[in-house]
């Protein structure tokens, strides 16, 4: 009897660690250093080649060498080639000690897929970037749990956009990605809830935070600090994934809730009634503050998040600040 309490004394203290402890950060980026563009998601089609060409002629006039997974531009239905290909081509960007970084090429869906087949322990040993935002989400959320920051930040496809019209979006990639301070200020909004708090910066888009649940890549959002974005959902879905996630837990003890975009919210033939804002205003806790309109997510101003970094979060009825420590 008394071995079973120890074990499961054992158990909690590894939780609570887990939760409190500095999570490990990878090598930051140094000019010659290579990053690999992947497609562990959805196809690349053909007219999305210029974009990634232009993700990789942007990270080489930083200095860095880019080479891309030999599957990159497969096809197999859905997705960016096979589960094995998709796989194989992660898996070797993870086991290469040359790749410092491994940049998705795009999202849509397919990741979680492959989450499973992967080994991550090469990769526990010696940590590096994993990039992405979206369906990305699943990979966030895994490696959180394996205990390694990653960037939620733009993918290759992202440079659909002319560069003159992203610059925030691409700066602050390559602020994340070599080590520069990353602190940004936002507007006010009527629906904030003012605050001051610090903690972890965990999450990504709701659908795929909402899919992790129940797996091993749920993540814990007890005294954390939790971002969510999405993009093309009816707003009773929207709702539908957030009371799941408040059923599962996520609002219970989090310090606060940052709101990315809301993006190209689809219209129901009969009216929700009220504005994507009030929804997720109705479902966090009254005590929980609450930053709406952060520029990250499925829009052309997409900043750089360091998920698992401690972050300082000031919200006021005027502008609001998000500061990441070093």
């Amino acid at each position: 009897m008394k071995y079973t309490f120890l074990f499961f004394l054992l158990i909690s203290m590894s939780i609570t660690s887990q939760t409190n402890t500095t999570l490990v950060r990878p090598p930051y980026l140094q000019k010659g250093d290579t990053i690999a563009i992947v497609g562990p998601a959805g196809i690349i089609k053909a007219h999305k080649k210029p974009d990634i060409a232009k993700a990789k002629a942007l990270a080489e006039s930083w200095g860095l060498k880019v080479v891309y997974g030999k599957h990159l531009f497969s096809q197999a239905k859905h997705f960016a080639g096979t589960d094995e290909e998709r796989c194989q081509d992660f898996q070797d960007a993870l086991d290469n000690p040359n790749i410092k970084a491994i940049w998705s090429g795009r999202g849509g869906y397919g990741s979680v897929r492959v989450l499973d087949r992967l080994d991550f322990s090469t990769f526990l040993k010696h940590p590096k970037w994993i990039i992405g935002y979206s369906d990305i989400t699943a990979f966030h959320s895994h490696i959180h749990n394996l205990g390694v920051e990653t960037l939620h930040a733009m993918m290759g496809t992202s440079m659909q956009d002319k560069p003159e019209d992203i610059p925030n979006t691409i700066e602050s990639f390559r602020k994340a990605l070599f080590g520069a301070p990353i602190s940004y200020t936002v507007p006010s909004s009527t629906y904030n809830r003012t605050g001051k708090v610090s903690g972890k910066i965990v999450g990504g888009n709701i659908a795929i935070l909402s899919s992790m649940l129940g797996s091993d890549s749920q993540i814990s959002t007890e005294n954390k600090i939790l971002f969510i974005e999405e993009i093309g959902e009816y707003k009773y879905s929207i709702d539908r994934m957030l009371q799941s996630l408040k059923r599962a837990g996520y609002f219970k003890n989090v310090k606060a809730v940052i709101v990315g975009g809301m993006t190209k919210i689809k219209k129901n033939t009969t009216p929700w009634g009220a504005p994507i804002e009030q929804i997720i205003v109705d479902i966090v806790p009254k005590e929980v503050p609450l930053l709406f309109n952060f520029p990250a997510g499925h829009d052309a101003d997409n900043r750089a998040l360091v998920l698992g970094r401690i972050v300082d979060v000031t919200i006021t009825n005027t502008e609001s600040s998000v500061i990441f420590r070093p």
